[in-house]
C-alpha cells in the first residue's frame, strides 16, 4: 500500500480550500480548513490558560470588531440571539415604571428589547465608544411623550448611579468581559432596587455529550475562523470568545457567586441545548432603603 506524500496531502489541502471558496460559503469553508489544519492539540483539549480580560484589551477588541458586531451576532448564531433575548425581557414582570439598566450593552439590542417590552425609561452603558455610536445610530424616531433609550459611556465596575435605583440590571454576554466579575455583579445589585431583580444572559456549554462535542469542535474550529475572515482584528476577538467562555462559571457556579454579591432566589435555564444560560437574581428588600421610582435618571444623567 502506498503511504500518501506530505506534498500529495498539501494538494489536497489546498483543492479542498480552493473547490470551498468556490462555493462562496464562510461555513463550506472554514470547514475545510478546520479538517485539514486544525490546532495540534484541539482533541486534549479542555482548559485553557487564563484569558486577558484587562479593561484595555477588551474596549480595543470590541472597538475593532464594533462595524461588523451586529451582523457576526446574528450570523454565527443563526438568528438565535433574537429568542435569547426575547425570554430575557419576559423573565420577570415589570413591577412600574421606574426605569431598566442594561450593562455591557454594546450595540444596545437588549436595552431596545426591553424599551419594545413597557412603557417604562431604558438606559444602556458600555466603556466601548465604538459600540455605544452605533447604539444611538440606532434610536428609534420620538413618539409623543415617550423617551427613547438613553446610552452611557461607563464601567460596570464604576457605575455612575445612585443605589436602588432601578427595577431589573440586565447584562447579555457581557459579565463574562468584565475584568472582575464579583464586582461587575455587586455594582448591578447596587443600582438595583430592593425587591428589583438582575438577570444575565451568557454562552456556556452544553451538558448534552453529544451536542458539546460538536458544538465545542464549531465553536473552537469554525466561529474563529469566520469571525476574523468577516471582522478583521488584532485583538483575536473570534479566539477570545470560546476561551472566555470556557473559563467562565456556569449552572450552579455562577449561581452561588451571585448569591454572594447580595441576590437571593437565584435561579437558571439553559437555553437552546445550554448553548445560552439565562440566570436570575432577586435583591432582598431591606428596612430603610429607598425604593424610589427614578424617571429623573435619564434627565439627570444624560
Amino acid at each position: 500500500m502506498q503511504t500518501p506524500t506530505s506534498e500529495n496531502r498539501h494538494t489536497k489541502k489546498e483543492t479542498a480550500l480552493i473547490e470551498a471558496e468556490s462555493l462562496s460559503s464562510c461555513y463550506s469553508f472554514c470547514i475545510a480548513r478546520a479538517y485539514f489544519d486544525p490546532p495540534s492539540n484541539w482533541y486534549h483539549r479542555e482548559t485553557v490558560m487564563s484569558v486577558d480580560k484587562s479593561e484595555k484589551r477588551i474596549q480595543q477588541m470590541f472597538g475593532e470588531i464594533s462595524p461588523r458586531y451586529d451582523f457576526l451576532n446574528h450570523f454565527l448564531s443563526g438568528g438565535t440571539d433574537y429568542y435569547w433575548r426575547w425570554r430575557t425581557v419576559r423573565a420577570v414582570k415589570l413591577r412600574d415604571d421606574a426605569p431598566i439598566l442594561d450593562v455591557c450593552t454594546g450595540t444596545g439590542d437588549l436595552a431596545f428589547a426591553f424599551w419594545k417590552r413597557g412603557n417604562v425609561p431604558v438606559i444602556g452603558t458600555d466603556f466601548t465608544h465604538e459600540m455605544l455610536e452605533l447604539a444611538n445610530q440606532k434610536l428609534p424616531e420620538p413618539e409623543g411623550s415617550r423617551l427613547a433609550p438613553t446610552f452611557l459611556e461607563a464601567d460596570t465596575q464604576n457605575l455612575p448611579f445612585d443605589d436602588d435605583r432601578f427595577q431589573i440590571v440586565s447584562v447579555a454576554f457581557g459579565l463574562r468581559n468584565v475584568t472582575d466579575t464579583k464586582k461587575g455583579l455587586q455594582e448591578m445589585v447596587r443600582v438595583c432596587q430592593p425587591g428589583g431583580h438582575v438577570l444575565v444572559l451568557e454562552f456556556s456549554m452544553p451538558t448534552n455529550p453529544v451536542i458539546r462535542g460538536s458544538y465545542k469542535f464549531y465553536f473552537r474550529h469554525i466561529l474563529p475562523r469566520i469571525g476574523q475572515l468577516l471582522a478583521r482584528n488584532r485583538q483575536s476577538a473570534y479566539n477570545y470568545l470560546p476561551d472566555s467562555v470556557s473559563e467562565f462559571p456556569q449552572g450552579t457556579e455562577l449561581a452561588e457567586i451571585m448569591q454572594s454579591c447580595g441576590m437571593e432566589e437565584v435561579t437558571w435555564k439553559p437555553l437552546t441545548f445550554g448553548i445560552a444560560t439565562l440566570y436570575c437574581g432577586r435583591k432582598g428588600s431591606v428596612v430603610g432603603q429607598s425604593d424610589t421610582a427614578v424617571r429623573d435618571v435619564i434627565t439627570s444623567t444624560g
